[in-house]
């Protein structure tokens, strides 16, 4: 159907209230009734994210039914035994994500299938575990991450706690691509779900257990317990076992933002609950100065980002997600060495769009560097893999973006890990009159600065995406031979799964084919492009190493002025 046509038929179902007066407020905009209907919300690897509202190209309890009916099948063509180990089912604090998530246990459960929800809002990592704990056949959980209020979204995990690979979000497609009415879709109801066995509230069991294992991670060497730390999540899941978690590692001074600890997906005190952003660190800020606090902690909604600010002076620098991993990846590497645990064969898993700091480090403890295409589910199929083969020991992984994951516990990145450990690691550099800052700078004297940049660029609505296509189309047909006066020494088209240098001569990329672009450079200078998978952005990442922060700093200005012309 056209996307007039979608409009009207959906005008004449019985529609909740507030989608029915949605849709007459479209009446007259025949561009936005195109945006709201001319494509289903796309569901990939990544799951399906994106605004609330009425059409098919909106987060509505019909577009859940579809993609739950989706997992539903696809669930059922793997048998009696796949249904009864059911599906676990987590949330976080956004308008509509406990909805979206008792829908989806209606769907699955029209099928007999059972899930496994959590009754108050948990986050993204401890459904990982949970789906893991349960030995449950998959996983769900309803979250837009760190986008803005009005986006929702529904990632899948596999049996193994991590977000589905091509092969299983494939399948699930071709299961929603045979929906052909999104209406006929079967709902049951929750108390004869409940009385049959397939509907489960939980939330303390799996609390505590979680929680055991995030003790694991303590270290108890050498630590200052008396750092004042404050924490906030940013009106998200993590409040729970972020703030236990501290206080069981030994933290008595944490002080929580209590405005940003109401659970809310207004978001009322930051534009974009994101803390990549500097912006969403001012009231941790200014409860910092309250209280002295030597390190600001902040999650995103569904506790999967952690953003670091660390104290310098009278105010506060905020740490990159490239600096943040670099810290934790000498840190762990440096404990375990001193501890005698550091494996013969251990590797540290990054993505293509990562800096090469951690690999310069890892190389310095004698541990291999594993690179993977951007997505954390790639670097959980990498453990999967080290855990197989036995051809490596997994000792941490992350992505540029403030994702992290340091024991396999859960299978995704893991603010609420991390958070602990950048306060132990925090506390450690503490006992020796050092700040995190001052480790990333000791860091880069010896390894060469290091840095990094990412521009985002957003398309919105159908023309958007065209306008992406055609971005990395025109950089295919007329590659650059030289950026900034550096000759391109290789390029890597993910797409077409080829790597070509600058002499002519090809070689595969034996990685997952993806929508990426990176341009390798004479001086080890890199540029990426990558259209996002979760969001209507362009993305444009750059990486620089030289010997002094100054050189670091021209070079990459350079950069992002000639390929952003």
């Amino acid at each position: 159907m056209m996307s007039l046509e979608l409009y009207k038929n959906w005008q004449q179902q019985q529609l909740p209230l507030y989608l029915a007066d949605e849709l007459t407020q479209l009446m007259t905009d025949e561009k936005a009734i195109e945006d709201c209907f001319y494509q289903y919300v796309s569901f990939g690897t990544g799951g399906m994210r994106g605004i609330l509202g009425a059409g098919t190209n909106r987060m509505n309890i019909y577009t859940i039914r579809r993609v739950a009916e989706g997992l539903a099948r696809y669930i059922s063509s793997n048998g009696e035994e796949a249904k009864k180990r059911g599906v676990a089912i987590a949330y976080d604090t956004r308008h509509f994500s406990y909805v979206f998530a008792v829908e989806t246990a209606r769907v699955l459960g029209a099928h007999s299938i059972t899930s496994y929800i959590y009754i108050e809002a948990r986050p993204t990592p401890q459904l990982s575990f949970t789906v893991r704990e349960l030995n449950a056949f998959a996983g769900v959980v309803i979250t837009a991450s760190h986008n803005p209020k009005q986006y929702n979204g529904f990632k899948v995990y596999g049996e193994d706690g991590a977000q589905l690979v091509p092969t299983g979000a494939n399948a699930i497609i071709e299961h929603m691509n045979q929906i052909s009415d999104i209406f006929a879709i079967e709902v049951a109801d929750v108390t004869e779900l409940e009385k049959q066995g397939l509907f489960h509230w939980i939330l303390e069991d799996f609390d505590e257990k979680f929680m055991n294992n995030l003790l694991t991670l303590k270290n108890n060497n050498n630590i200052d317990y008396n750092m004042k730390l404050v924490y906030t999540p940013l009106h998200g899941a993590g409040l729970v076992p972020v703030v236990e978690g501290l206080k069981k590692f030994g933290f008595n001074e944490v002080h929580v933002v209590e405005e940003q600890a109401v659970q809310d997906g207004a978001f009322p005190t930051v534009a974009y609950p994101n803390p990549e952003e500097a912006a969403a660190f001012a009231m941790a800020i200014e409860l910092g100065n309250q209280v002295g606090a030597d390190l600001l902690l902040a999650t995103d909604p569904d506790a999967d980002r952690l953003g670091v600010a660390v104290r310098k002076g009278i105010s506060y620098e905020l740490l990159t997600g490239n600096q943040l991993g670099a810290l934790l990846l000498n840190y762990i590497l440096h404990t375990k060495q001193e501890s005698g645990t550091l494996p013969n064969k251990g590797a540290m898993l990054k993505t293509i769009v990562t800096s090469e700091l951690g690999t310069a480090i890892a190389a310095h403890y004698g541990v291999t560097t594993v690179n993977t295409l951007t997505g954390f589910k790639y670097i959980a199929e990498k453990i999967a893999e080290f855990e197989m083969t036995k051809a490596h020991t997994y000792l941490f992984g992350y992505e540029e973006s403030y994702g992290y994951l340091i024991e396999t516990f859960a299978r995704d990145k893991d603010a609420v890990q991390v958070a602990l450990k950048v306060a132990e690691m925090a506390a450690y550099y503490s006992t020796q009159e050092k700040t995190l800052l001052d480790a990333l700078e000791e860091l880069y004297e010896h390894f060469g600065y290091y840095k990094e940049a990412l521009v985002s660029k957003v398309f919105e609505g159908k023309d958007g995406q065209d306008q992406m296509k055609a971005i990395l189309n025109n950089y295919r047909l007329n590659t650059p031979q030289e950026i900034a006066g550096l000759v391109v020494v290789r390029v890597e088209d993910y797409l077409t799964g080829i790597a070509t240098l600058d002499d002519g001569t090809t070689e595969p990329i034996v990685l997952p084919k993806e929508n990426v672009l990176k341009f390798l450079l004479e001086d080890d200078s890199w540029i990426a492009i990558r259209p996002s998978g979760t969001e209507p952005k362009c993305k444009f990442y750059f990486g620089v190493v030289r010997e002094t922060e100054e050189q670091a700093n021209n070079i990459l200005g350079l950069l992002k002025e000639n390929i952003l012309v």
